[in-house]
């Protein structure tokens, strides 16, 4: 149509002619993919649109605004509606220093090349692609638990950096999310976890279509979610029908009304909303919709029906005046104030950008502990928490806690107040017995800026592997703190020993594994994890008590920076034979070295924390550490012998679990499993005799 032809559509027309836009643009690209679900963005089209140019405070001109509302759309298969958002909204590309770009983070050639390769739409919405993508969504759940940490970050924010007559922080954290959502375990997690906090900036957008990918939902959910969102104490509100923006419009203002609790939007739509024949079946969910369906819906939408990603004439327009005009005033409104408040309070807004930009104030390592050499010396969980405290006194935004493990895992700020309802200023966070949802939340702090860490025993990894997998992937780093991390945690028996989980943790690309040896490589390792900017980190630590090495006798621990070092030597540096492990095991490669070397036999003790940091040094320094023509190699550590090979070669040995663990005190394990100084000496004379 022509402009003209616009200014005469009414209100509603508008409106109409938009959330078909939407719709139309999802229908064909799923259509020209072959593949994709355009069920649940048709059904979506009027609840995004209504939120998008009515309520959102965004600025489409900066996406990476700090105030700006955070969108997450935690059912990211239906990742056409938020491409499709983007768009219209004519949302601006930004590069990673945070730098606007000129084009937009979303073209129409780029929704064309929807689940294309190299493209920036992809069947899932991927953080970093396009700007407005907050987060990573895809495995269900995880959105929604990602939004519950944005919302922890925001309140933390106001209390840090607000002052009187200066809201830097103030925004909402929006999430649309399905039945799969909130089937999922990690999903119950997060609301109970936002609801006992009463974050009153979150709302969740629930799409009630009743249909999953399986078919229709009642084949498996029949539960009451109000009702149990009610228990969780939520506020909740109901929508009978997506397409009545006047209602929905009134469920959004509840939500900014209701300042004592998040807030639960049920929404019952139709999936596939404007395709007759398939508009209640899985099939509109999960597969493109066939050329005659796309003829069908279009037809009913008024749209011309061989139309391919047609954009009519002022909708674009439309949106500039909505989203565009308002989030524009919003964001100037807020630029006046920051301007002020760099003059009143220059170091907050130092701070404030420092944090933004994932910088380190100055003298972030200041007072960080040094140990002396100690032979009983201490749990490298213990030699942690002394370090965590330290750097707390520098990084203001390092904030933190454990799923229900405080005490055991060393990550209680002594310093800090705790993060609680209504005191939000507080630093140690509880996160309950909720694996899961805490590391989500941890990535949803991170993508925020916060510096967050979350503690639990490594062996519970397992509830946590999503969101580790996901941080990796999104290259945030987020600092997960795993303590118990052997068979040495003892008498809690091999339900609480992880033998299989470091293995499992190096598989993940992009994730940081350290499992440091003594309490100065612990120091070292929490050096390297504050300066991470693009990878998480899994930090092993001991539950059991390892010497603290005496550094004048043998190398320093600043060697951890290279992943890999020479802790011990052979005189002239030619060792025969090379005894290297991680964490509390290096503790017997040393005694084995100084037992070999009373018997003339020239070995070397390499200390591994990081296999991947290792991996990324030159091919010179990792040939200096461990020298190819020595082939007689042991390598020590209390966990599955999986990966090991690539280190001892085929002449090599290694020293490890080949089963589970018992329930037992620590010195009879110890012996049963072969963790022992003469049985590391032993395994070096055969390799010694097997090279030569």
């Amino acid at each position: 149509m022509a402009v003209s032809e616009q200014t005469l559509l009414s209100d509603k027309q508008l409106d109409l002619l938009a959330i078909n836009t939407i719709r139309t643009l999802a229908i064909d690209a799923v259509q020209q993919a072959n593949s994709g679900h355009p069920g649940a963005p048709m059904g979506l089209a009027p609840v995004a649109y209504c939120l998008w140019q009515q309520f959102l405070r965004y600025d489409p001109e900066d996406p990476a605004w700090p105030n700006r509302d955070r969108f997450v759309l935690s059912n990211g298969h239906a990742s056409m509606l938020l491409y499709a958002m983007l768009y219209l909204s004519q949302v601006r590309g930004i590069n990673p220093e945070y730098q606007q770009r000129g084009e937009f983070a979303i073209t129409l050639d780029d929704i064309k090349l929807f689940r294309q390769i190299d493209s920036n739409t992809p069947g899932h919405p991927e953080y970093r692609l396009a700007a407005g993508v907050e987060t990573t969504t895809g495995p269900l759940g995880q959105g929604i638990g990602n939004s519950v940490g944005m919302a922890i970050a925001c309140r933390w924010a106001v209390q840090y950096f607000n002052r009187p007559g200066f809201d830097v922080f103030s925004y909402n954290v929006y999430a649309f999310c399905g039945d799969g959502d909130l089937m999922e375990g990690v999903g119950s997690e997060a609301a109970s976890l936002a609801g006992h906090l009463k974050l009153s900036n979150l709302c969740w957008i629930y799409d009630d279509n009743k249909v999953t990918l399986d078919g229709p939902a009642d084949w498996s959910f029949s539960e009451d979610v109000g009702g149990r969102f009610r228990a969780y104490g939520w506020n909740v509100t109901h929508v009978t029908d997506a397409n009545d923006l006047d209602m929905l419009s009134k469920a959004y203002n509840n939500f900014l009304q209701t300042k004592d609790r998040p807030t639960l939007i049920i929404v019952n739509s139709h999936i596939g909303y404007g395709a007759p024949h398939k508009q209640d079946t899985s099939a509109a969910h999960g597969e493109p919709l066939g050329e005659e369906e796309v003829r069908l819906a279009k037809k009913n939408y008024g749209w011309p029906q061989d139309a391919k990603f047609l954009v009519p004439e002022g909708v674009l327009e439309h949106f500039r005046e909505g989203i565009g005009r308002r989030g524009r005033d919003i964001h100037q409104q807020w630029e006046e104030m920051f301007s002020e408040y760099k003059k009143q309070y220059p170091e907050l807004a130092e701070e404030l950008r420092r944090m933004l930009h994932r910088e380190l104030p100055d003298n972030w390592d200041k007072n960080l502990p040094v140990f002396p050499a100690d032979p009983k010396g201490i749990a490298t969980r213990e030699s942690s928490g002394k370090v965590i405290n330290a750097l707390a006194a520098n990084v203001p935004w390092f904030v933190g806690g454990s799923a229900d493990l405080g005490g055991s895992n060393k990550t209680r700020l002594t310093s800090g107040q705790d993060f609680q309802a209504g005191k939000y200023g507080g630093r140690n966070l509880f996160f309950g017995v909720r694996e899961h949802a805490m590391g989500s939340a941890l990535n949803g702090m991170c993508v925020s800026k916060l510096r967050p860490f979350g503690g639990t025993f490594l062996t519970f990894s397992d509830y946590m592997r999503p969101p580790i997998r996901l941080a990796a992937l999104m290259e945030i780093p987020t600092i997960f703190v795993f303590t118990h991390d052997s068979i040495g945690l003892g008498e809690d028996g091999p339900t609480h020993q992880p033998i299989e989980h470091l293995a499992a943790l190096r598989a993940i690309p992009n994730l940081v594994v350290l499992r440091p040896a003594d309490a100065n490589e612990v120091t070292e390792a929490w050096k390297i994890i504050m300066q991470l900017r693009d990878e998480p980190v899994a930090l092993a630590l001991s539950r059991q008590a390892v010497p603290t090495f005496d550094r004048i006798k043998y190398a320093a621990s600043s060697g951890v920076a290279k992943g890999a070092y020479i802790l011990a030597d052979a005189e002239g540096g030619k060792p025969d034979v090379i005894l290297m492990g991680t964490g509390s095991e290096v503790q017997w490669c040393v005694n084995a070295y100084e037992q070999l070397k009373a018997e003339g036999v020239k070995a070397r003790v390499v200390s591994m924390p990081s296999w991947e940091i290792f991996e990324k040094q030159s091919q010179d320094y990792k040939d200096q550490v461990l020298p190819r023509a020595v082939k007689a190699r042991v390598a020590v550590e209390q966990a599955t012998t999986f990966g090991w090979e690539r280190y001892v070669g085929s002449t090599g040995t290694v020293i490890g679990m080949h089963g589970f663990g018992a329930s037992a005190p620590l010195k009879d394990l110890l012996k049963k499993f072969g963790f022992t100084t003469e049985h590391v000496v032993s395994a070096a004379r055969e390799v010694l005799a097997r090279s030569k």
